[in-house]
C-alpha cells in the first residue's frame, strides 16, 4: 500500500491527524513520511494525479474533502 494512501486513510479516521494537517499540511505530510512527490500530488488537488501517485485508477479514488478554508470537495 502506498504511503499517500495510508495518509489519506489516517486523515479519514484520525481527528488529531486531520487537525494537524489543517494547521500545517506540509509539516504534517513530512512528519508522516510522505515523499516530495506524494506531497505535491496531494497538494495539487488533482484527483487523477493523486490516484496515479497511489497506483489506482482515478475512478477508484473516493471523494476527497479539503479543509473548509479551501472550500473544495473533489
Amino acid at each position: 500500500m502506498s504511503k499517500l494512501l495510508d495518509y489519506l486513510n489516517t486523515l479519514d479516521k484520525d481527528a488529531a491527524a486531520r487537525e494537524a494537517h489543517n494547521k500545517d499540511p506540509k509539516a504534517a505530510m513530512k512528519k508522516f513520511g510522505l515523499s516530495t512527490h506524494e506531497q505535491d500530488a496531494f497538494l495539487s488537488k488533482d484527483k487523477k494525479r493523486i490516484a496515479k501517485s497511489i497506483g489506482i485508477p482515478e475512478a477508484d479514488l473516493p471523494a476527497l474533502l479539503w479543509p473548509q478554508s479551501q472550500n473544495t470537495t473533489y
